[in-house]
């Protein structure tokens, strides 16, 4: 990211020939800069629309565009500073270049990494289940291929589910650290072509060279988005047309606005669209591909707006003290901003009123300010690195960097025992459960007066690991391929049972396996996330709801091919589905349920379903670190969905079997995160395997009475 200390210059005209550059100063240097307050102002707006977007994005769900702001920022900025070079000097001195670029940015960035790898040593602050995958990142990041790691590992920025690591927000950093190795060399390569073949016309080359390289860019960016969108948010070449886009300002002086009219028009322009783009997108809408086209043209309209006539003009308005004041900031803001948000909720005592939220922001801007005061602006003129060759600074930034890195694993070192006891801790509970733990509490007579004590098994800090372990059953985002596994008897007579839906039936399956086992059935699943067993589409379209309907229809097909005994789906009831013509979503989600389970009830094949369990805002295990498991209820209007289409479906057709737990999860008033003894969620929304494990003998009845009726029938 473009440090605000990094001042914008007038791209026009050079200020004047350079017979000799100091040896000392930086490339941008290369000729007089003069300051643009409304690219500073840009940068205001791009900051707060990310903060407030991850502090509160019901309200502003479109705010992840502010980061595309920040790569057309820096794709003006950069190209203005080293055109100027190019045709000044003939090159780009990248030592010098990388070296100011480290001194810049590193000393902030690695402080924060330094401080997220301390907390990840602290049990207190990080759940032991969430360290392994914490440190990682926090190399990742370090090294800045964070957008890679997660590009890697298909991590859904937009849609996840749980919470991310303290680092996530590095990936954008990491893609412009890559912008800042990659764009001077790519200059220079169009400058080497234009001495030797185009008649030594350096900036129409480079222009050339970058305008090709936007385009390609953008086109790879809009099929990678329709075909893999979770790795398209990361890959670096998937938005390198961003920074492409700011560089063409930068390099063709008729988009820079004089006229006053024309400039007023388009910055205002420019600042609607970014707020269109905030208050209008939202996590279904497929980015970046095309729909990143509005906030990048916004944010470029508004550089091109030159004219600062008018107190009114954007130009002006983004001049004031306040915006400046955020622009200034915005480096250390955007750094800070989100192992905050990540972190406080496991601090003890703390909570998630909009009080907390609040003060977490005020604290933001303190810790920020601090930053640049104390931080990033000192390391900018640390004579020790500026008054020594380039090398100096990049040898000093790699020991900073190494130090982190070791930091972070010492973490993982710290903890790595009391990851391992946790692994062991739930092996052994889910062998050998107490009496009357889990579900039996509610559910069995004979358990009316057992008291845990305040048991929580496994444990808050380690529940988030408590998960089905075959992920390769599961299928996800664009993948529609009916991806089906087998568990349990490998006889050919054995009951065929199978197990279909999102991962709210994911979440069943290490269950599933072992009464499958238990009993002689054989197991066979179909699973797609945030894709139930319906024929409804879903209200997301576009890509992922084409893979869903792809992923249906051949699901079905294997299905009527398996010809199983029995189907076991279960789905979360809070899917956004369309309305298809019926009188609302919910009584299209029902008809759709209806019309895929008669695929298989016409057949003679019985269906038997569940109720969903409660969906939470935040992971309850937040709470039940640092207080008491009575403390850390939800109330039942909250967290539960009364009107489950599922239910409905189910209630409406005899073939299917119906399974209500709610009584386990809540009484009249409340919901619990914690029922004799058993830790129920893993996050906001799943069930942990160890709580799933206690329904089983319920599962198991279900379907041995459904099993019983295919048989006879």
């Amino acid at each position: 990211m473009v440090t605000p200390s990094e001042q914008p210059q007038d791209l026009s005209t050079p200020s004047g020939p350079i017979l000799r550059e100091p040896s000392e100063r930086s490339p941008e240097h290369a000729e007089p800069s003069r300051f643009l307050p409304h690219v500073q102002g840009l940068r205001a707006i791009a900051v707060l629309l990310v903060v407030l977007y991850h502090f509160w994005p019901g309200r502003l769900p479109g705010g992840y565009v502010g980061v595309d702001v920040f790569f057309v920022i820096s794709g003006f900025l950069i190209t203005g500073h080293l055109s100027r070079e190019l045709v000044l000097t003939g090159t780009v001195r990248l030592g010098q270049f990388w070296a100011r670029r480290a001194r810049r940015l590193l000393p902030a960035s690695l402080l924060v990494l330094l401080f997220c790898a301390l907390v990840a040593m602290t049990p207190y602050l990080t759940p032991t289940s969430a360290v392994a995958s914490q440190v990682r990142e926090i190399i990742a990041s370090t090294f800045y291929v964070e957008n890679w790691y997660l590009a890697l590992t298909s991590a859904d920025y937009l849609n996840h589910q749980g919470d991310p690591s303290s680092v996530q927000h590095y990936w954008s950093l990491s893609l412009e650290e890559q912008f800042y190795v990659l764009w001077p060399l790519l200059m220079l390569a169009a400058a080497w072509v234009a001495t030797r073949w185009v008649r030594g016309r350096v900036r129409l080359a480079v222009m050339w060279t970058l305008a090709g390289v936007a385009l390609a860019s953008f086109a790879y960016s809009v099929i990678l988005t329709a075909t893999d969108p979770a790795p398209a948010y990361f890959v670096t070449f998937a938005r390198m047309w961003e920074f492409g886009l700011g560089a063409m300002i930068a390099l063709i002086p008729a988009l820079r606005i004089r006229s006053a009219w024309a400039s007023f028009a388009l910055g205002w322009a420019g600042i609607i669209a970014l707020l269109y783009t905030a208050f209008s997108f939202d996590g279904q809408t497929p980015f970046p591909g095309y729909a990143a086209l509005l906030p990048a043209l916004g944010a470029a309209a508004i550089i091109a707006a030159s004219n600062t006539e008018r107190w009114w003009y954007p130009t002006r308005v983004l001049a004031l003290r306040p915006a400046q004041f955020v622009g200034d900031i915005s480096y250390s803001l955007y750094l800070w901003h989100w192992p905050l948000i990540i972190i406080a909720p496991w601090v003890p005592f703390w909570g998630l009123t909009i009080y907390h939220r609040v003060a977490l922001l005020a604290l933001c801007f303190v810790l920020a300010w601090l930053t640049k005061r104390f931080v990033e602006d000192p390391a900018r003129r640390w004579k020790v690195l500026t008054e020594r060759p380039a090398r100096v600074t990049l040898w000093a930034a790699l020991a900073a960097m190494l130090v982190v890195a070791g930091t972070a694993g010492t973490a993982w070192a710290i903890n790595a025992k009391a990851y391992a006891d946790g692994v062991a801790a739930i092996e052994q509970v889910r062998e050998n459960p107490p009496e009357c733990f889990g579900a039996a509490l509610v559910l069995d007579e004979g358990c009316a007066d057992a008291d845990f004590a305040g048991v929580i098994l496994p444990a808050p800090g380690f529940a988030g690991v408590d998960r089905p372990a075959d992920e390769e059953c599961f299928v996800q985002l664009n993948d529609a391929r009916p991806v089906s596994c087998e568990f349990g008897s490998v006889d050919s007579d054995a009951p065929v049972v199978a197990l279909v839906g999102d991962s709210h039936a994911f979440q069943l399956l290490s269950t599933f396996q072992q009464m499958a086992d238990d009993n002689g059935w054989r197991l066979v699943t179909f699973f797609k996330g945030a894709c139930p067993w319906n024929t409804t589409p879903l209200a997301t379209g576009g890509a992922f709801g084409a893979s869903c309907d792809a992923w249906r229809a051949a699901m079905t097909a294997e299905l009527e091919a398996l010809d199983p005994d029995v189907v076991f789906t279960s789905a979360l009831a809070t899917t956004p589905y369309a309305s298809s013509g019926s009188g609302s979503t919910h009584d299209a989600a029902v008809a759709g349920y209806e019309e895929a389970w008669s695929e298989v009830t016409t057949r003679g094949i019985p269906v038997v379903t569940v109720v969903d369990n409660p969906v939470w805002e935040t992971d309850p295990n937040k709470c039940l670190r640092t207080r008491d498991a009575a403390e850390c209820v939800g109330a039942r209007a909250d967290v539960l969905v009364t009107d489950d289409p599922l239910r409905d479906a189910a209630d409406a057709m005899a073939e299917v079997t119906l399974l209500d737990f709610t009584d386990v999860y809540c009484d009249a008033q409340w919901c619990y995160p914690v029922v004799g003894g058993a830790n129920l969620y893993r996050d906001q929304d799943h069930l942990t395997v160890t709580f799933v494990n206690t329904l089983a003998p319920y599962y198991t009845a279900a379907l041995r009475e459904a099993l019983g009726e295919a048989s006879s029938g």
